[in-house]
């Protein structure tokens, strides 16, 4: 029996992988392999000054420090990493090393601890949602000439961050019924006016000689955006706003609720575009306007699914299928004949490394991409599996566990509560992070921003 029997799905080659890995934070990407960064020259019979980029309050930010900061940015967004490149990302990476280094001093400074298991358990739901064994984003970056260090560093400074400003917040950290019903009330008074779903990256100014080095680092990130790389990926590593931990996700956002300029822009951009650098109160913002919709109106299917991923051994060669290969496609068909559920279809998959079964994901049917497995899904009975997706690597097989008609322009409580909260805190950071730089001691050295 060959391989070229399957069905013609086959030529999805198994999208729905990347289509269902809802709220992924950080990627790395198949870029080739770069050679580990030389080491920097020596300025002194120890070859320690040539090293130092700044001092922040006594805290050195060494060449080392940005070069793998340089590296892990452009391996993220695909863009080569050659010397020119490097050079070009050189000011802006260490401006927000900088700024790092005063969030980290301040985590510090209120005794906030952030301990190894929170950072590795961070680590691993990354590695969850993109559904990667564990460990493979350390070996992935050390492939790479990037030390994990970097994004251990990188994790820590946002989550002890966030303690910080919650910290702050104090009793402004919860919202009360009557703000919440206040809000409502603002909502209902907007009903049928234009509402946009938005993903921001704020890119910081602080001051009027670093403007061009920060627009030409924002038409980088633009390039890389439009030319595909992950929006949340590159806000997670870029953004200096709070919405970096939520890979730059503003949610639902009306016109009044975002700076005069970013309104006048979206009102103008289709959804799926991304916006050139907005010059906004203390810096530039790219904004991603992923929907628009009117206030209160939002009419969606929202389906939850069952995925079963049968893993091939090596590569298939549709005209030399191996018997391993050949074993998994029986098996995918004998699930097929026997799963009437999505609880069924995931206990099918067993727990041996040839079979995983992802958590089930709940996903707006309109907004699922390729629209190849939109119609594919569109037209699945629920409790019913699709036939076997195939590609080189394994075989996918996808269940409709429940599929349900609601109104999402309507937000709940929580919803309410969490987007007020958001607000709260974005300012407080920003207020709190111009304090710190006020106060700061920084020591540029030779070759530094």
């Amino acid at each position: 029996m060959s391989l070229q029997t399957f069905p013609s799905r086959a030529a999805l080659r198994f999208r729905l992988l990347s289509a269902l890995a809802l709220g992924a934070v950080f990627w790395v990407g198949a870029a080739a392999a770069a050679p580990p960064p030389a080491p920097a020259e020596a300025a002194d019979g120890f070859g320690l000054s040539a090293n130092i980029v700044a001092v922040v309050n006594g805290d050195v930010i060494s060449r080392a420090d940005v070069d793998n900061r340089r590296r892990l940015f452009a391996l993220s967004t695909g863009l080569p990493v050659t010397p020119e490149v490097l050079a070009r990302l050189t000011p802006q990476v260490t401006r927000q090393l900088i700024d790092e280094r005063l969030r980290l001093q301040e985590v510090q400074h209120q005794k906030i601890l952030v301990t190894d298991k929170d950072i590795a358990d961070a680590i691993t739901e990354v590695e969850r949602r993109n559904n990667m064994p564990t460990g493979t984003l350390r070996h992935r970056l050390e492939a790479d000439g990037v030390e994990m260090r970097t994004l251990i560093d990188q994790i820590r400074v946002q989550l002890g961050w966030m303690r910080v400003l919650r910290q702050q917040l104090g009793s402004q950290g919860r919202i009360s019924g009557t703000e919440i019903a206040e809000q409502e009330r603002l909502l209902k008074a907007q009903a049928g006016k234009p509402e946009y779903r938005l993903s921001e990256i704020f890119i910081p100014v602080e001051e009027r000689s670093h403007e061009g080095e920060a627009r030409r680092f924002a038409d980088t990130v633009i390039g890389q955006l439009r030319g595909g790389a992950p929006f949340a990926v590159i806000a997670a590593q870029f953004s200096q706003s709070q919405t970096a931990l939520e890979g730059g996700d503003l949610g639902w956002v009306q016109p009044s609720q975002v700076d005069p300029e970013v309104a006048r822009v979206i009102a103008e951009m289709p959804p799926g575009a991304i916006s050139n650098p907005i010059r906004v109160a203390g810096g530039f913002s790219i904004v991603a306007l992923r929907a628009k919709r009117q206030v209160g109106n939002d009419p969606a299917t929202m389906i939850k699914l069952a995925r079963v991923l049968l893993a091939f051994t090596s590569p298939l060669d549709p005209a030399h299928p191996t018997e391993q290969q050949r074993h998994q496609l029986e098996r995918a068909k004998q699930i097929i004949a026997t799963a009437h559920s999505c609880e069924q279809m995931q206990a099918s998959a067993g727990t041996g490394s040839d079979a995983k079964a992802p958590p089930l994901s709940e996903v707006r049917l309109e907004n699922v991409a390729p629209p190849q497995l939109r119609t594919l899904l569109a037209g699945l009975t629920e409790g019913k599996a699709s036939q076997p997706l195939i590609s080189k690597d394994g075989i996918g097989l996808i269940m409709i566990c429940s599929r349900e008609e609601k109104n999402l322009g309507t937000l709940g409580k929580d919803d309410v509560a969490k987007q007020l909260l958001s607000e709260r805190i974005e300012l407080v950071s920003r207020q709190l992070l111009r304090d710190l730089r006020r106060r700061a001691v920084i020591d540029m050295r030779a070759g530094g921003a």
